[in-house]
């Protein structure tokens, strides 16, 4: 179905993985394209509790094709950025919780991608970066603003500034990587934190999840709060959860 990813789903989880290794996992309109479908088919699939998102080869992904990049019109350039919109907002505003699993380079469209998602594991190896500076660019994907929820404004600016790549310790020591293990245990970890998530509700993890995404709009704190206690009132009344909160209340 697909030429340069795969999607396997087993026990409520689904594993994407890019598979253009020769060129880092770099994604050109067609790779775009897919990752979209991708995104939306696990979004879509009931059966579907978490997604985990990884790159085959040396690399999660290394931003943009350039080759292809260069070679575009001005329309081409247009559509190609307006399509990266719907990709990350597939990913960060779908009712499922997406993992970045991250095993080697992460750059550009490929730390965008990772910051769209709810968390980011990453191997010790891992290295990210927004080096569209370099290009005399910036990045197109929502990166400039998504790094400015994460991190401080400083820190932002020294990432997007020098865009330069930073290992994947770093990060976590800055609040941007969940997690960071040994390549070797990078599966694993993700399919363990994913195997939690699954077993948790699915309608509170979505409802968290909109709550989550509602905090970083610029919106009131009051409506904020309102929405949150809408979601609550919601969630309360649901069979799953008065089964839940009264075998907790007989124990």
């Amino acid at each position: 179905m697909y030429q340069y990813l795969t999607v396997e789903k087993a026990d409520g989880i689904a594993e994407i993985t890019f598979r253009r290794p020769e060129q880092l996992n770099a994604m050109n309109q067609k790779f775009m394209d897919e990752i979209v479908d991708a995104f939306h088919e696990v979004n879509e699939d009931g059966d579907v509790r978490v997604v985990l998102v990884t790159g085959g080869g040396r690399a999660f992904m290394a931003g943009a094709d350039i080759k292809e990049y260069a070679a575009q019109t001005d329309e081409q350039f247009d559509a190609f950025q307006k399509k990266g919109w719907s990709l990350y907002q597939e990913a960060e505003r779908g009712n499922k919780p997406f993992i970045a699993v991250v095993n080697g380079f992460a750059l550009g469209g490929g730390f965008e991608i990772a910051m769209s998602c709810d968390m980011i594991i990453a191997s010790e190896n891992a290295q990210f970066g927004l080096p569209e500076v370099h290009l005399g660019l910036v990045p197109g994907g929502g990166g400039t603003q998504r790094l400015i929820q994460k991190v401080s404004i400083n820190r932002a600016k020294e990432i997007l500034y020098l865009g330069g790549k930073f290992l994947a310790r770093q990060f976590c020591d800055w609040g941007i990587v969940n997690y960071v293990v040994p390549e070797e245990n990078l599966m694993d970890k993700a399919r363990e934190i994913a195997a939690k998530l699954a077993r948790r509700s699915p309608q509170a993890i979505a409802a968290l999840k909109r709550l989550a995404f509602l905090s970083t709009c610029p919106v009131e704190l009051d409506e904020r709060m309102k929405q949150e206690a809408a979601n609550l009132s919601v969630l309360y009344h649901t069979e799953e959860a008065q089964k839940k909160i009264h075998e907790f209340a007989n124990k």
